[in-house]
Formats: C-alpha cells, sequence, structure tokens
C-alpha cells in the first residue's frame, strides 16, 4: 500500500496508520477511503492528494 501526500498542507496518508480520528482502520488503502473523506489537517478532499 502507498502513502498519499496533500498538495495543499504536506499531510501524509499512511495506510498502515489509517486515520482513527475518522473512524478509518489501520490497513485501509487510500483509494478504499470514503469519497467524502477529507484531510485531517487542512480539510481538503481526496482529489488534493498525490502518491508519494
Amino acid at each position: 500500500m502507498e502513502k498519499y501526500v496533500c498538495s495543499v498542507c504536506g499531510y501524509t496518508y499512511d495506510p498502515d496508520l489509517g486515520d482513527a480520528d475518522a473512524g478509518i482502520e489501520s490497513g485501509t488503502d487510500f483509494a478504499d477511503l470514503p469519497d467524502d473523506w477529507v484531510c485531517p489537517m487542512c480539510g481538503v478532499g481526496k482529489e488534493m492528494f498525490e502518491k508519494e
């Protein structure tokens, strides 16, 4: 699984960690995140993330 970086604030989504604050379990691939998931740091959508 690959990491993705927010092009706005630099937050890195790491599938090994998930996003516990948003209820995303560890092991969740970026492609499997809900469509309405947003960056926990700046609030932009998935379309603003790029593969690391």
